[in-house]
């Protein structure tokens, strides 16, 4: 894992031999995470971007990731304020949120613009979404912040289901509460063609436009 500002991979996910022996659930569970820093990486880290105080290293509390040491970049060209912005206390914040395991490895959680914030309570959209492909009739699933006047963001999920395959909103939505904590679950579900790039990566921003009208 790792962006243009840090010349490419500065996470690597490596494998340790004592997992091998792992159940494959718990080692599909080690490899969902991105890692821990290349060796030419100074320092890697989750902060919270507010206070630039690390996370605790507990699995569970989402925080940006950051990164800091000369394979990062020197600022963006002719542009001092993104430059600014992005080296804010010292650390290239990397607009990616994520957690710091207990053993020092980072799994990336969603990005900062992605997160859905319910109630005071950050929800990955990331999550939801992993849980909703564990659907056996869903072919594609992304998962955005719908507007909500008492919660200020609730999740709202756009599907699209295998071919043949059936499901109604309220499937979706009981399989989520089996999986997942009651506020993370989408109350909304709309199934449609999800747009893509020509790459075929979701274009989030058109679905957070179509979900205000969801």
């Amino acid at each position: 894992y790792g962006l243009t500002e840090t010349y490419g991979p500065a996470v690597v996910n490596e494998w340790k031999p004592a997992w091998d022996g792992l159940a494959a659930a718990e080692r599909a569970s080690k490899k969902a995470r991105q890692g821990v820093r290349y060796a030419a990486l100074e320092d890697l880290t989750v902060m919270n971007p507010k206070s630039m105080q690390r996370v605790p290293a507990d699995g569970e509390t989402i925080g940006e990731v950051m990164f800091r040491g000369n394979i990062v970049m020197k600022g963006y060209l002719k542009n001092a304020k993104a430059t600014d912005e992005a080296f804010e206390g010292g650390w290239f914040h990397s607009g990616d949120l994520g957690v710091m395991h207990p053993d020092g490895y980072i799994q990336l959680k969603d990005r900062s613009k992605d997160i859905i914030i319910s109630g005071g309570e950050n929800i990955s959209s990331i999550e939801v979404e992993d849980v909703l492909y564990k659907h056996s009739a869903v072919a594609a699933a992304a998962v955005v912040a719908k507007p909500d006047e008492r919660w200020g963001e609730t999740p709202c999920a756009f599907i699209e289901l295998k071919p043949g395959a059936k499901a109604t909103a309220e499937d979706i939505i009981a399989h989520c509460q089996a999986h997942l904590a009651r506020y993370k679950c989408p109350r909304h579900v709309v199934f449609a063609e999800i747009p893509k790039t020509s790459t075929g990566k979701i274009q989030k921003f058109k679905l957070r436009d179509a979900a205000k009208d969801a």
